[in-house]
């Protein structure tokens, strides 16, 4: 019978120790989860910026060499990061595929004109920057007319802001509720083995004796549970990837690692620290009191 009990009483503490474990994985791997879209957020509003673009019409009249050395000038300006030439040919092949027939047949002419798209660093696509590269453009002679959707660049600007906002918020919420969460399932687990530390202590046992076994199971559990969460963070960022290839970037190894390391040091420094103040509250406990 005693034999009996002793093993249903391991299974019970084993079962404990599996279920505190895998709550603070999860836990941790949520936080996780907050810390890569903080890592893509500057990623993604970088790519959506960088993809708005000025349009710059030439002149039909305008000369090649001319050409040319505009579109050199505009290269050479800190805020552009990029500038595309497309010749009036070039238009017409492209419109040609979209609409499915030889226009330039039927109208006996090429009505369009070269143009080159011109797209600004993130940092510079703004509705003052772009409005200031247009205007910089516009003094060209042989530049017939820039344009860009300035609606949507005011949205995006003013989305990207909000967004990073709601973000900062959304993750300052869950590591409250994180460190809620974690420090709650720990301090369960100190209260089940309230009377073994009451019982120590009865036999004379010091305090710094008494919270050395429950110290290294917190901090084994931590490393475990950070283990977990990191193996369940490879897997979202290698899904992540593959599926969202230059949308989502997981180029910056320094930062990834950085990011598994946070969530061991998390891991640790939480259920060390819950630990240790769940056990201290034990201990300074009377008698009467652990069976409230």
């Amino acid at each position: 019978m005693s034999r009996h009990n002793s093993t249903a009483a391991r299974r019970k503490i084993r079962s404990s120790y599996f279920t505190t474990t895998i709550s603070i994985s999860l836990v941790l791997f949520l936080l996780g989860i907050i810390g890569l879209l903080g890592l893509n957020a500057h990623h993604l509003s970088v790519y959506v910026k960088e993809n708005l673009g000025l349009t710059v019409m030439i002149e039909p009249e305008a000369r090649a060499a001319e050409v040319r050395k505009i579109e050199k000038a505009i290269s050479a300006s800190a805020l552009v990061k990029s500038v595309k030439m497309l010749s009036k040919e070039q238009a017409a092949e492209e419109l040609k595929k979209e609409l499915g027939e030889d226009f330039v047949e039927y109208l006996g002419y090429n009505p369009l004109l070269s143009s080159m798209e011109v797209k600004l660093y993130a940092d510079y696509a703004t509705p003052e920057g772009m409005a200031s590269v247009e205007s910089i453009i516009s003094q060209y002679p042989e530049v017939k007319q820039v344009y860009y959707q300035k609606d949507i660049v005011n949205l995006i600007h003013d989305n990207v802001r909000r967004i990073s906002l709601v973000l900062l918020g959304f993750s300052a919420l869950m590591l409250v509720v994180a460190v809620t969460l974690i420090g709650n399932t720990v301090r369960l687990m100190v209260y089940s083995k309230r009377f073994s530390i009451r019982t120590m202590q009865l036999v004379g046992a010091t305090r710094q004796f008494i919270r050395r076994p429950f110290i290294g199971q917190s901090v084994m559990q931590g490393l475990v549970g950070g283990l977990l969460a990191n193996a369940l963070l490879t897997g979202v960022i290698y899904l992540s990837a593959r599926e969202l290839h230059g949308v989502i970037s997981f180029d910056n190894i320094y930062a990834v690692a950085a990011l598994f390391g946070m969530v061991f040091v998390f891991g640790v420094l939480l259920t060390l620290t819950s630990t240790t103040v769940a056990v201290n509250r034990y201990l300074n406990l009377r008698t009467a009191d652990l069976y409230l």
